[in-house]
């Protein structure tokens, strides 16, 4: 499973005049030949503009590094700024991952309609196709219904043609690509320390054997040049492929290639980077040919639909706003406010305000008159005095003013309860009824100093009681924001940070895995051409892991060690059961590879 990168209109820009300020350059270098050696002004600011432009390209996005030996790492940074071979090699490498990236893209899509029902597949030929694509085939379902035999099923059959002829192309090209892309690895690991010690007495020789390298993809291509053709004008009705001719570099003392002037070597380079621009030239005008459809294109129905009921929408509100003399609109605004303050007011201002009046209300229908704190105090004061000389008279002897009220309340209950014995003889000439007026009064002053606690705790969590009653309001704004945010990050790329993007370099590492061990199969059966294809799809596969986890294993401090473990899969001396051992341990140790749930 493969993860396109993030692109902006920003980049795009930058890489089209990259693209044509490499060109203009290269062509004013060819114009300008030189015999001398060393004493060319053009040829030193040519080496200048590779430096610089070499420089720009691996601040923006390093990919994959050259397989060169794990003991020069530190020396290559430094090298390959000041080496033409390091320039020319990354920019190599460079064009042919972007190739092989593009032809990804298209091919997985065509990999996923193939797997697709037959109704997906003829919706895709009616629907997402564009709307000619609708008309002729609505027009085809109509034409069929009058004739023997299902319209939908040949539908389905042209689509499963077409998609598998598209799928032929495009994994025929990225064999091709990927097999050339193993090949120049191969060729700078064969060379390792000569292009460490010596790198400007080794390039002769290794631009001979790249441009060896180029007539055999050239070679490759053109033999299914006839199938590309074929295709195309199926397509198009047209054949707008021709073959792939790359120049081919003079015999300049082959036998003694480290003997060539600064002027040949330039040369060299500059006719190995038109070869480029031709093959690049050459692919993009093939996956043209059997491209995905644009986004626009595909969802061209929905975006349609939109469209018409936007302009529906909009006449609609022209005809009722003050621009042709209504005002339902502006009525509209005005009672969707009413609407919205009379929301905040029933749903979270009034249930608080409610519950604390209807416990007032409770209170007050039991018992009427509500004291203020000055009355409950007045009142307790002459309670206090009425059980003083109460409880005097009764038991003849002299209280304290500072008697608590439950002593004296005893004595009152004391004798209550004993004049109770004979209520009538006691209700005559007893203390019965002064006792039990002391009891009714008692009673009234609890219930007074009850209903002061209790507004005195209302008032002070009143903001509580608001905030609670808000809750449900907050909770559900906080969800609806959250869809949005993730509705609009769509974070799936392996470069995010949720866990579909550690999910997706996972899986990045499943399939170098994978196309690992198909590697290691064709070697086993003596398949050399398909081992070399299997190689360059597994180099392919670490450039796109390299480029993912970089950033997030720099923020954890794993980078060095990781960066290691890449390189050394993509090490053709390496066995493969120790290639298998340090997948393995990718998504066991690193923090940028474990699923969240799992991180340390």
């Amino acid at each position: 499973m493969e993860v396109e990168p993030g692109n902006s209109p920003e980049r795009d820009l930058r890489s089209l005049f990259s693209s044509y300020s490499n060109q203009a350059w290269r062509r004013l270098a060819a114009l300008f030949p030189s015999k001398h050696h060393d004493s060319n002004l053009l040829s030193k600011f040519t080496n200048f503009y590779y430096q610089t432009a070499r420089s720009r390209s691996r601040r923006c996005r390093p990919g994959l590094p050259l397989p060169l030996p794990s003991n020069s790492l530190e020396s290559t940074v430094i090298l390959s700024e000041a080496s033409r071979v390091y320039v020319v090699l990354d920019d190599m490498l460079e064009h042919v991952f972007s190739s092989m990236h593009i032809i990804q893209k298209n091919l997985q899509f065509w990999e996923l309609k193939a797997e697709g029902t037959n109704a997906q597949k003829a919706y895709f030929m009616v629907f997402e196709r564009g709307p000619r694509a609708f008309i002729n085939g609505t027009v085809q379902l109509i034409r069929g219904c009058s004739r023997e035999g299902s319209p939908l099923r040949q539908i389905c059959h042209s689509a499963a043609t077409q998609i598998s002829e598209k799928i032929a192309v495009l994994t025929r090209l990225r064999c091709c690509m990927a097999t050339f892309l193993s090949q120049v690895y191969l060729e700078v690991d064969n060379f390792g320390e000569a292009l460490v010690k010596d790198p400007e007495k080794s390039l002769p020789s290794l631009l001979m054997n790249i441009n060896s390298l180029l007539s055999k993809l050239e070679e490759s291509i053109n033999q299914q040049h006839e199938m590309f053709q074929s295709v195309s004008s199926a397509s198009l009705g047209e054949s707008n492929t021709h073959s792939l001719q790359f120049e081919k570099l003079p015999n300049i003392n082959q036998e003694g290639g480290s003997q060539w002037t600064d002027c040949e070597i330039r040369d060299a380079i500059n006719l190995v980077y038109q070869n480029l621009d031709k093959l690049n030239s050459y692919i993009a005008q093939l996956v043209s040919q059997n491209k995905k459809p644009r986004r626009v294109t595909l969802h061209w129905f929905g975006y349609t639909c939109g469209a018409v009921g936007l302009s529906v929408c909009s006449l609609w509100l022209v005809r009722h706003s003050s621009l042709a003399g209504s005002s339902d609109i502006d009525n509209w605004i005005r009672e969707a406010q009413e609407s919205t303050v009379r929301f905040w007011n029933d749903h979270v201002e009034q249930p608080i305000l409610s519950i604390r009046d209807e416990l007032f209300e409770t209170f007050r229908r039991r018992h009427k008159g509500v004291m203020d704190l000055e009355e409950v105090q007045l009142t307790s004061n002459s309670l206090h005095r009425m059980l003083l000389t109460f409880s005097e008279q009764t038991r003849g002897q002299k209280f304290p003013q500072d008697a608590s009220d439950q002593e004296m309340m005893e004595i009152v209950m004391a004798r209550y309860e004993k004049d109770l014995m004979h209520p009538i003889q006691n209700l005559l000439g007893g203390e019965i009824a002064r006792a039990l007026l002391i009891q009714i009064q008692k009673l009234k002053l609890d219930i007074e100093m009850a209903m002061l606690d209790l507004n005195q705790i209302l008032k002070a969590n009143e903001i509580n009681f608001a905030i609670l009653a808000a809750l449900p309001a907050f909770f559900l704004s906080v969800g609806l924001l959250m869809l949005v945010r993730t509705w609009y990050k769509q974070d799936k790329r392996a470069e995010g940070r949720g866990r579909i993007a550690r999910l997706q370099r996972r899986l990045l590492v499943v399939e170098v895995e994978k196309r690992i061990m198909q590697f290691q199969t064709c070697l086993d059966k003596g398949q050399g051409e398909d081992a070399q294809c299997m190689l360059g799809l597994v180099l392919y596969s670490l450039d796109r892991l390299y480029k993912s986890v970089e950033r997030h294993a720099k923020e954890t401090g794993e980078w060095l060690s990781l960066r290691e473990d890449i390189i050394d899969l993509g090490k053709p001396q390496l066995q493969t059961m120790h290639k298998l051992a340090v997948t393995s341990r990718l998504v066991r140790v690193y923090d940028c590879m474990l699923p969240s749930a799992n991180r340390r």
